[in-house]
């Protein structure tokens, strides 16, 4: 089996750098450029089953992938994005003057961070498991699953056997694309971040609102 697990394009929040979280956030012009163009490089791969979160930002990718393939998006609930609780909305300024120091430590330490009103990385990490064994043993040999960056980034703890520690080493641009392979030996992630259908893979900016 092979996942091909995608970020959503870029939304103005995003280029804002505005947390978005649970937020229905659609994508911008970039975002749906960056959508087209992650569809036409997986458009000759052989795709059984596209899946996404509910969040527009997400189905609005995940269509531009399966319409290469003659393919319906499924969607699941437990893939969609942290939710950011009360930092929704807001850019980082905002969140410091308002709940001191904890953005720092989210930077530091994001597994001892749980947002005002929203989750921890733990509760999200939790969800993605049983998301992900789902969407696995629900059929297919290459599965495409479009989902968001903090989920994506702790369901990579886990294959990899990383404390969630470790979310702010990944970084996986907006429709980049991320290889996980299923072999009797257990997952192996031979692509990780892919972005050179977007363009120069080699320079981007990091986000650090999600």
């Amino acid at each position: 089996m092979k996942l091909f697990c995608i970020r959503h394009g870029e939304t103005q929040w995003n280029m804002e750098g505005r947390f978005q979280g649970r937020t229905d956030i659609p994508l911008n012009i970039k975002g749906r450029d960056q959508a087209v163009k992650v569809g036409k490089a997986l458009a000759s791969v052989r795709i059984d089953r596209v899946w996404s979160s509910e969040l527009r930002r997400a189905r609005q990718t995940a269509e531009e992938i399966a319409i290469h393939h003659d393919l319906d998006v499924l969607e699941e609930h437990g893939i969609t994005e942290i939710s950011h609780g009360l930092w929704e909305g807001k850019q980082a300024a905002e969140i410091e003057e308002i709940w001191p120091g904890i953005l720092k430590k989210w930077h530091q330490t994001p597994a001892d961070v749980i947002m005002p009103g929203g989750e921890d990385l733990e509760m999200v990490q939790k969800r993605a498991v049983k998301s992900f064994s789902s969407i696995m043993s629900s059929g297919g040999d290459n599965i495409v699953v479009v989902s968001h960056d903090a989920l994506l980034k702790v369901i990579l703890c886990y294959w990899l056997d990383c404390p969630l520690s470790s979310f702010w080493r990944f970084q996986l641009g907006n429709c980049s694309i991320t290889v996980v392979e299923g072999s009797d030996t257990g997952i192996r992630v031979p692509l990780l971040g892919q972005m050179s259908h977007i363009g120069d893979p080699f320079r981007r900016k990091e986000q650090r609102g999600l």
